[in-house]
Parts: C-alpha cells; structure tokens; sequence
C-alpha cells in the first residue's frame, strides 16, 4: 500500500501526518523511518551519545553557536526526536533531560535494515556482496572481522 500523497507546488511528495506515520510504521519494527533523519537531527543524536543524558541548553551550547542556531531550533529539534521515539526525556526541575533510546549500533543496524527492504526489495545476496565490497574498500581487517562474525553466529544456538 502506497503512502498518501498530496499537491505542493505542483509536485506529488508525501504527507506528513499521523495517517501516512501509519502505514510507514506498519512496515518498520519499533522505530520510525531513518531516511527522514535531518543533519541537525543526526547531530542532536550524535551529542547526546557522547555527553550521555542532556537538557537542551547543553546541546544549544555546543552546536548552537558552531551551527548559527537558536535555542528554540534545539528544543524543536529535541522535541522531534522524542516524538519520533529515538529520544527519552524525564522531568528534571523545569527543564527536559533528554538520553537517547536506542545505542549507535542499533540505530545503525536499523539503517541497514531499512536500506535493504526499501532499495533493495531484500535481495540479500546484492546486499552482501555490495556490504563485503565496501568493508573490504574501508580496510582490509574488515574481512577478518566478518569472517569472525559469520563464525561466531554459526556456532551461536538459534
């Protein structure tokens, strides 16, 4: 079933609300589309992965000023993140304190996934061949390391 699309200056794009969030969130697993990740999105992500749990003055304060943005871009940008459930906030004072939902890893791995089931329809042997390619391109022990893994999960119990 095809998302709903709507007119926007004469071009057909998708819609943004909760009915199109739906169907899109029929066919991911517990979190949503990562291809509708911004930059300021990623960044707010990476901060919060390296500081640990934040409020958002501490992110304004370190890309804020290195991106030209203002404390209310943060704050919407946090407040997104939450919503798109990769961001948790607890109350603390008067101020969210916002710590991330899912590790680095395993919103890579979900990159990964949703990649190969939206591109390449889940043809797993392009996937592999193309993912063996670029370790090997990226350095040469990434082989050994895949070799490894493959290993290790075959001796793993199913």
């Amino acid at each position: 079933m095809r998302p709903p699309r709507e007119r926007h200056r004469g071009k057909d794009r998708l819609t943004t609300g909760i009915l199109a969030w739906e169907e899109v969130h029929r066919y991911t697993m517990t979190m949503p589309p990562l291809a509708r990740l911004g930059d300021l999105e990623i960044a707010v992500l990476e901060h919060v992965w390296a500081a640990g749990p934040c409020d958002v003055k501490a992110v304004h304060r370190t890309l804020g000023s290195r991106r030209g943005i203002t404390l209310n871009t943060v704050q919407s940008t946090m407040e997104r993140l939450f919503r798109k459930g990769l961001l948790a906030r607890e109350k603390v004072s008067h101020a969210y304190v916002y710590s991330p939902r899912h590790t680095r890893e395993e919103l890579g791995a979900r990159m990964v996934e949703e990649v190969v089931s939206r591109l390449l329809k889940g043809e797993a042997v392009s996937t592999l061949e193309a993912f063996v390619d670029l370790a090997a391109r990226t350095d040469a022990a990434n082989l050994d390391r895949l070799e490894r893994l493959i290993a290790e999960r075959r001796k793993a119990p199913r």
